[in-house]
């Protein structure tokens, strides 16, 4: 897959910044999985449970907990049947988490017919058309021999976890077209096909019904299914958004203009505009109007359904940066006469509301003004999206800028473990002195040196520097191309009066020195704590399904401890393993060490493992796995 990046603050794309100006987005309707009420009837192999557990080691059905919330499949009786949802849709935008047995196998199926594969693919290194995440092939008979599959899309890259720990899909579908005879005039498309947070998949066409597809037929709509006749496999927090395939839409637009400096929309009620003419978008387009001016854009506006509305209004000459002594434009929102949202300086240049409106047309009317420019804030578009029932978050009339695409700068761990300094964002935060490290077999980490603090692991590509080496490098960011988990980001060390103590924000004693490169080019970074020197390394064990994290310490006037994990909450596993954050990722230890699992003041969990040193070195080793 061909990706391309845009520097961000010279051509920015239309459909980023409409991504990223999506506010307060409607809610998800949500498959009920207290029971399995939601469902066709179905055999005995599904069930409801409150949890479940797979050992990544051993094959088998694994183990569950009463409760509700998490539907299991255990097709290892004589039962193997699928799952389909009673709901049965068109477009849609699906998602919902999974947790795959070792070496299992199942599917999505979108109208029970087009299938995106889930797959024990933990540890893969090469995509291919069964891995998880994967569009299924099709299949024909009458194909020749070793060609029967065909029109299968393996995924862009292996971003699987370990059986055992949930994983997230995002799906959104644009189910086929079919005109008034019911003959097909538009194939299904994926339109995006998400992964634990990357991408894998955009605007895939199927030409028709994926291999094992229960329905061999294509017609506007049909149920969810989820394959259960291969593996083990357990499904929670199945939410998704229906849609039509009447939009929301602007029209009869036109616009009013004028001249001068404005400090309300209002002030356009007793002028008369200097120009007017009918248009086709939302901006500004008066030749020569790139400061002092104000418009009114009259039409209309179609409501396909009764319900509920969201609308997105930004001004983008506004800048993003609250300053309310920089008023440089404003505008507002009336739909029927009614005004529906305004926007401000105060609210960085976009407003969302939600209305209820009946289905039908209603005159709208969009009023705004710009005094001046900021370097940073070139454009004269209005962007407004609209999202409802059944409609899809859409950006109505934009305007559709030609930019030239820019090629993605990558670094990738090929042969040998990558390094590379630069930025990097850790819960929002810029850290400016950070090393990252990429291992060929795809596990990869980021730490900060400055303060010897732990940021984040990622399974997949390593990474993407085009922020750094591009244009004016504004950003200076090095950015994860895989599937990030970000850690608590505080000292990894410490030293502590007893297990009780509270763990440091940060170490006054720590006094980085630098890293050494190892014979295989992996970094060792060294600091001292005190009167302790440490040595602290990182290597991608088992082909890449684990990390291992391991600290030497020589001589120290008392006991330093290692924070190994913080979470949610952290679980003991009957295999020894410790799950972290509700299943995100594991920690395995070293022989029977047993480690403090305690309670935060901020009711976070953490996990403990002293490094006994006295007289001589200690040191210790533990394992991070996802």
């Amino acid at each position: 897959m061909q990706r391309y990046f845009c520097c961000f603050l010279w051509c920015l794309t239309l459909y980023a910044y409409c991504v990223s100006a999506q506010t307060n987005e409607l809610p998800y309707s949500k498959i009920n999985l207290d029971n399995l009420n939601d469902f066709r009837p179905v055999a005995n192999n599904w069930k409801i449970a409150g949890d479940v557990f797979y050992d990544f080691a051993k094959n088998g059905a694994g183990t569950t907990k009463s409760g509700t919330g998490i539907a299991v499949n255990d097709p290892s009786g004589k039962n193997k049947d699928h799952l389909f949802t009673k709901m049965e849709h068109g477009d849609m935008e699906l998602e919902l988490d999974f947790m795959m047995a070792k070496e299992s196998n199942s599917g999505i199926y979108l109208q029970g017919r087009y299938e995106v594969q889930l797959y024990d693919s933990w540890g893969v290194k090469k995509p291919r058309t069964l891995d998880c995440g994967a569009i299924y092939e099709r299949w024909d008979e009458n194909r020749p021999e070793g060609r029967q599959g065909y029109e299968g899309h393996p995924p862009a890259q292996i971003v699987s976890k370990a059986p055992g720990l949930w994983q997230h899909l995002k799906i959104v579908f644009r189910a086929p077209r079919f005109n008034e005879k019911g003959e097909k005039t538009a194939n299904a498309r994926f339109i995006k096909v998400t992964l634990n947070d990357v991408v894998l998949h955009e605007n895939i066409e199927v030409t028709g019904p994926t291999r094992s597809a229960v329905f061999q037929d294509e017609k506007p709509t049909g149920p969810l299914m989820i394959q259960g006749d291969h593996g083990a496999v357990a499904i929670r927090n199945i939410n998704y958004k229906a849609y039509g395939i009447d939009p929301v839409a602007l029209s009869k637009l036109h616009l009013s203009a004028y001249d001068g400096k404005f400090q309300s929309v209002d002030e356009l009620k007793s002028l008369t505009p200097k120009r007017e003419m009918d248009i086709d978008i939302l901006a500004h387009l008066i030749p020569g109007s790139r400061d002092n001016f104000a418009g009114k854009i009259t039409g209309t506006v179609h409501i396909p359904r009764s319900g509920q509305y969201l609308f997105n209004l930004n001004l983008r000459w506004i800048p993003t940066e609250v300053n309310a002594n920089v008023r440089n434009g404003a505008g507002e929102l009336k739909i029927a006469g009614k005004k529906i949202l305004g926007v401000t300086t105060e609210d960085g240049g976009s407003s969302s509301t939600k209305v209820n409106l009946e289905a039908g047309d209603y005159p709208i009317e969009l009023s705004y003004y710009k005094n001046f420019g900021l370097w940073y804030a070139r454009s004269n578009d209005i962007l407004l999206s609209v999202e409802g029932p059944g409609v899809e978050y859409t950006t109505l009339n934009p305007v559709i800028r030609a930019e030239d695409p820019v090629s993605e700068i990558t670094v990738m761990a090929k042969a040998a473990p990558a390094m590379q300094r630069g930025f990097v964002n850790h819960h929002g935060k810029k850290h400016t002195h950070t090393i990252s490290v990429g291992e060929p077999d795809l596990a990869n980490y980021s730490v900060d040196l400055s303060k010897g603090e732990f940021l984040k692991i990622w399974r997949g590509d390593f990474l993407e520097t085009t922020p750094m080496w591009y244009g004016r490098g504004e950003t200076q960011l090095a950015l994860p191309l895989g599937s990030v988990i970000e850690l608590s980001g505080k000292p990894s060390l410490a030293f502590l009066a007893d297990k009780n103590a509270a763990w440091p924000d940060s170490n006054a004693t720590y006094n980085n020195l630098g890293y050494d490169v190892d014979k295989a080019g992996r970094p060792i970074f060294k600091y001292t704590l005190g009167t302790a020197n440490v040595r602290e390394s990182f290597a991608s064990t088992d082909e890449g399904r684990k990390l291992s994290h391991t600290f030497t310490v020589t001589p120290a006037t008392q006991d330093i401890w290692c924070r190994l994990a913080e979470g949610t909450d952290i679980v003991e596993l009957p295999n020894g393993l410790y799950a972290i954050n509700d299943k995100q990722y594991f920690i395995e230890l070293p022989g029977k060490e047993k480690p403090v699992v305690r309670t935060t003041a901020t009711n976070t969990k953490e996990l403990l493992l002293p490094i006994k040193t006295g007289a001589n070195s200690g040191t210790l080793t533990y394992s991070i796995v996802w």
